[in-house]
């Protein structure tokens, strides 16, 4: 048997719930595009800042296989700015999350295997993207680049 006090914390859960439920897709799509961008912008600047550090531990540190240092770097520097800008202004917001996802698996299979959870939280946010879309505010949908099933929401 429940009682008042049970049902009262239980009608304030449901009305939170129900709050929660209101929030626009689009407007988490939004936050997603600007945090994962700005995780991959600052590491793209970083790059640029010190390249000759940046070669360096392409070289010694990151030892990505196949491709030599230099070209590493500047793919994933490339990458991780262009990505970041296109994802800030919603502009092919689907395509831009193809090739970090990729650098994301290389990252996490060579590189740092041990920083699973933060590449699965990163992985988690670009995939939203890649399958939602970037949303009501992002250039894709002012510019009618979206999927006519998604133009419709």
């Amino acid at each position: 048997m429940y009682t008042a006090t049970t049902t009262g914390w239980r009608d304030r859960l449901y009305t939170v719930t129900d709050l929660l439920q209101h929030v626009p897709l689009s407007f988490i799509q939004l936050l997603f595009r600007l945090a994962i961008a700005g995780v991959f912008l600052k590491a793209g600047l970083n790059k640029t800042a010190s390249w000759a550090l940046t070669v360096q531990l392409f070289a010694d540190e990151y030892q990505v296989p196949v491709l030599p240092p230099e070209f590493a770097a500047l793919m994933a520097a490339t990458t991780e700015i262009g990505c970041s800008i296109l994802l800030i202004l919603g502009l092919g917001t689907r395509l831009a999350t193809l090739p970090l996802l990729g650098m994301l698996a290389v990252i996490q299979t060579f590189v740092y295997p041990n920083a699973w959870s933060e590449h699965l939280t990163w992985g988690s946010i670009l995939l939203l993207l890649l399958t939602r879309g970037g949303g009501t505010f992002s250039l894709d949908r002012l510019l009618g680049l979206e999927p006519r099933s998604v133009r419709k929401e």
